[in-house]
């Protein structure tokens, strides 16, 4: 049998394999290439505020007038009106905390402020008690909602990574994924070879480069299946090379292995800024004693000592307490909004407890000469002396570090910006197309009449 043919038949077993798992990933694809845009229109009332333009007086407050627009209340103000919203929800029980109480806790895992003045400040007390957003110049506290965008998209994440199994059954579905992914990267492949004209001339290039008018049928089938896959085969093969180098610990490796590095032992996570932090590749950082006498640094201290260490900064993620190790890639930083970056912020409410031991206030930024686009800088600060203990961006990561950065936001699109991000949306929707006239096909060459071309 010659080499084509039996090309052709691996290209054909391995898609009526893999075909409807797939399905899944590149549909539930095109809605995580905008999960970040989703998610921000559907809570657009909320995250955007008016900035009022006359100073106006407010109990407890002398405000500034900074050119046209109210200075916002203090970040610390902030925080007190989300932790009594939260608290006045949360309707407590006879002998509960009150919310006259509330100034102490709950723990806060990540605020988000943003240099738009139409942007609210997010405060994020935990994955499972969420994020409130908060006016900066008003003060009145707001939630999203509904949450059922939010779960829209988890369940995405959810079929896209584990075909939705739970419990035991969990790495079951990333396993069959995973080997879907790379079913799925030899097709793209494979589909190269066997759309390879023998003979390159108009008559043979016009019918697998663009549609055919008035095809219909198996040629129609044949002709978009063609032309779909030759356009989309690019991205195509970046989205399933990546995919396989998040799906894998080995494919990871490699990247490090194929930049001359040791793997780390640690995992990266999806946050490239706190890469060095996160992998352990720096050293630790120093132990933070408590002084005689000295009150701990406000978050409107430390926000400013970090807003003055990187004046061209977009948005300000600050915490107390260095950012998890491991990530869940929910929802990312985007330029331009306070969404929160559920990789390094929400994610914390499933940590264990925070030491006894003084905690450094931490801060990822994005700045307006952040290049690439998904790059950010961590800062540690000393929650005393407002000390910079570490300073960590894209720059100080090694070349395995950044390349395995690059795969990660280009799974997405989000490397290139919304460009980016269409183009792997235009790709998961030819994966479905691919998947459609590929089972045509196969049914019509089993089950059909008349028998039709395979090469």
């Amino acid at each position: 049998m010659p080499f084509r043919k039996v090309f052709f038949w691996l290209h054909l077993i391995a898609g009526l394999a893999a075909g409807l798992v797939i399905l899944v990933m590149s549909a539930t694809g095109v809605a995580l290439a905008f999960e970040d845009e989703i998610v921000a229109w559907a809570e657009r009332d909320v995250r955007r505020v008016e900035p009022p333009s006359r100073t106006a007086s407010s109990p407890g407050n002398a405000e500034l007038q900074l050119g046209s627009v109210t200075a916002p209340l203090p970040l610390d103000t902030l925080l007190t009106r989300a932790r009594e919203a939260l608290a006045s929800s949360a309707s407590p029980k006879e002998g509960e905390p009150s919310v006259a109480s509330v100034k102490e806790g709950p723990r806060v895992t990540g605020i988000t402020v943003s240099a738009d003045l139409r942007e609210a400040v997010a405060v994020n007390f935990g994955r499972e008690t969420g994020v409130y957003y908060v006016n900066p110049y008003t003060g009145q506290v707001s939630t999203a909602t509904t949450t059922r965008t939010h779960d829209f998209l988890q369940l995405m994440l959810e079929w896209h990574r584990f075909l939705a199994r739970t419990g035991e059954q969990r790495p079951v579905g990333k396993a069959v994924t995973g080997a879907c992914n790379l079913a799925f990267l030899f097709l793209a492949v494979s589909g190269l070879w066997l759309w390879w004209p023998r003979a390159w001339n108009r008559r043979v290039l016009r019918p697998s480069l663009w549609f055919v008018r008035g095809a219909s049928g198996r040629a129609r089938d044949w002709n978009w299946h063609n032309v779909v896959g030759f356009w989309s085969l690019p991205v195509l093969i970046v989205l399933t090379i990546s995919g396989a180098v998040i799906g894998y610990r080995w494919a990871g490796d490699l990247v490090y292995r194929a930049a001359g590095e040791t793997p780390p032992a640690t995992r990266p996570s999806a946050s490239p800024g706190n890469a060095e932090l996160q992998l352990g590749s720096s050293p630790a950082t120093p132990a933070i004693e408590r002084p005689e006498g000295v009150k701990k640094l406000t978050y409107a201290a430390a926000l400013a000592r970090i807003q003055a260490e990187v004046p061209g900064w977009q948005t300000i993620t600050l915490r107390e307490g260095l950012a998890p190790r491991r990530a869940a890639p929910v929802t990312t930083l985007s330029p331009g909004n306070a969404e929160l970056q559920l990789g390094s912020v929400s994610s914390a409410a499933s940590a264990p407890e925070r030491p006894r031991a003084p905690q450094p206030y931490s801060a990822t930024i994005k700045a307006d000469d952040n290049a690439p686009a998904f790059a950010t800088t961590t800062i540690v600060l000393n929650p005393y002396t407002g000390e910079v203990l570490s300073r960590t961006g894209y720059a100080d990561q090694t070349t395995g570090r950044k390349a395995r950065s690059w795969l990660r936001y280009l799974h997405t699109g989000q490397a290139l910006g919304w460009p980016g991000q269409l183009l792997a949306g235009l790709a998961s929707v030819g994966g479905c197309l691919l998947v459609y006239t590929g089972f045509a096909l196969s049914w019509r060459r089993f089950f059909g009449r008349k028998s039709f071309p395979s090469t």
